[in-house]
């Protein structure tokens, strides 16, 4: 009879082990589908912007008009978020026609065989900085990249929207991304510089 006892009450722990295990694991199911936020990017109040030097002297500023972003967080601060962008080529825009069409030539872009340009990756927080880390892809060419991050905040706006906002700026170098056109001044100096400047301010929206 003690024996019986012995077994009845192992095989009840054996049952709640394994109710608690069940548990468990659909708790973590649970945290790991709605923990999950979607973020939409808020064109309107955002930009896509770049810098590269001219002559030497000065830079030329342009922006990409057409361009979408998607941000997947599972943490408030954005620690660990996945973010997928995309920019038309064809929708570069440096405020001179001309030079837009020479961008978008075989020299630079080649748009219509490379239309996009695209970044995946994720934002990582190391201490209080954070980081645009993942592959940035340009005509065709991909690179690991590391784009430092200023994190705004995130607020409510006056019609219950929540927004976050970031300004992601980095360098990355044309030719190594094959836009390898290049001509030199009198005085030796390259017409287009090498190295082009991001500029970024990003504004998203939850879903």
């Amino acid at each position: 009879m003690f024996k019986h006892r012995l077994y009845l009450n192992s095989q009840k722990q054996i049952i709640i082990m394994k109710k608690l295990a069940l548990f468990l694991v659909l708790l973590v199911s649970a945290t790991l589908t709605y923990g999950q936020t979607n973020w939409a990017l808020d064109k309107a109040h955002s930009r896509i912007g770049f810098n590269v030097s001219h002559l030497v002297i000065s830079e030329v500023n342009g922006k990409f008009d057409d361009f979408d972003a998607k941000v997947t967080s599972k943490t408030e601060d954005f620690t660990g978020a996945t973010v997928e962008f995309t920019a038309k080529v064809s929708s570069i825009n440096t405020n001179n026609e001309q030079r837009d069409t020479h961008l978008k030539s075989a020299d630079f872009f080649d748009a219509e065989k490379f239309p996009e340009v695209k970044f995946t990756g994720t934002i990582q927080k190391n201490g209080g900085k954070y980081e645009l880390v993942g592959k940035f892809t340009m005509k065709d060419v991909t690179k690991d990249v590391r784009f430092p991050v200023k994190y705004n905040g995130t607020v409510k706006d006056p019609w219950g929207n929540i927004k976050s906002g970031f300004k992601v700026t980095g360098t990355v170098n044309r030719k190594e991304y094959g836009l390898k056109w290049s001509a030199l001044t009198e005085a030796g100096g390259a017409v287009a510089g090498d190295e082009v400047e991001i500029i970024c301010n990003i504004e998203l929206q939850k879903s």
